[in-house]
């Protein structure tokens, strides 16, 4: 699904102008980004938890020439469904 879909998906449901859902989407995914990085979790019911993961530094291995490398340490976002949704799959 694109943005683009989304946008109209959540526009019809909720009767809303795609101007309007688009600001709302905005809003609510940058309110999520926000969280994980201050809160370093976020969590909605019925759908998942975000969390913010560390990543330590580690050697690692260039496919290409198989020389090894220090892959340096890093932060990402991990995403944990819940068991209604993973069993909906």
């Amino acid at each position: 699904m694109t943005k683009g879909q989304f946008i109209d998906r959540v526009a019809g449901a909720g009767g809303l102008s795609k101007k309007d859902a688009e600001t709302i989407l905005a809003a609510a995914f940058e309110t999520v980004s926000k969280a994980v990085r201050e809160e370093k979790r976020f969590s909605y019911p019925g759908f998942g938890t975000f969390t913010l993961q560390e990543r330590s530094a580690r050697k690692g291995r260039n496919p290409r020439t198989g020389a090894d490398i220090q892959i340096k340490a890093s932060r990402t976002v991990g995403f944990k469904p819940p068991p209604a949704l993973k069993d909906s799959l």
